[in-house]
């Protein structure tokens, strides 16, 4: 049974959201917590629910989606105002099934220029284009149900900085799970 905490409170509501009980919002918040990267974490969710026949989690790549980073971010990525960044807005799917919506702005510089095309160019998920670098997550806030501009069906946000492991910042993440994670087995 989950203590009757804030967080509690609004993972019961999450939990009446998305049509599961609150100790399965729980477990798979638990699950996020558990990885550095959100796309190993949605790769075993998807595997552990049964969401699709193989637990392949690609991003649906919005190419057409800009938007600059404000001052907050940059001091965040530890970046001046005119050091580039990237942007990408995905929606991560296993299977035909979208699982989050995420924004996220990279620092180039300091990616490899092979992780830098296939970011540009390809829909594989950030965290697994990354991931030989070792990077950590810094958690920045979890929130129960959407921030503005997630999708209306989001149950739980995250919002976090992916680090080197010499400290620097490569990425600030803005995630938004949505109610299909609880999609019951077909």
């Amino acid at each position: 049974m989950l203590p009757r905490t804030r967080e509690a409170i609004g993972l019961i509501a999450a939990a009446s959201l998305a049509g599961c009980a609150p100790s399965q919002l729980h477990r798979f918040q638990q699950a996020l917590r558990a990885r550095d990267s959100a796309t190993a974490a949605l790769s075993d969710w998807c595997r552990v629910q049964g969401i699709a026949a193989s637990p392949e989690i690609r991003a649906i790549v919005d190419r057409a989606a800009v938007e600059a980073p404000d001052a907050e971010t940059r001091a965040l990525l530890g970046i001046g105002a005119d050091e580039p960044v990237g942007f990408r807005h995905v929606r991560l799917a296993c299977g035909g099934t979208v699982l989050s919506e995420a924004k996220n702005w990279y620092v180039p510089a300091r990616l490899t220029p092979e992780m830098n095309r296939a970011l540009e160019t390809g829909d594989v998920p950030f965290g697994k284009v990354v991931a030989p670098l070792g990077f950590r997550r810094e958690r920045l806030s979890e929130h129960a149900g959407g921030w503005p501009g997630c999708p209306a069906d989001t149950v739980l946000s995250h919002r976090g900085l992916l680090r080197l492991t010499d400290g620097r910042a490569i990425s600030l993440v803005i995630e938004c799970y949505t109610k299909a994670n609880f999609a019951k087995k077909g």
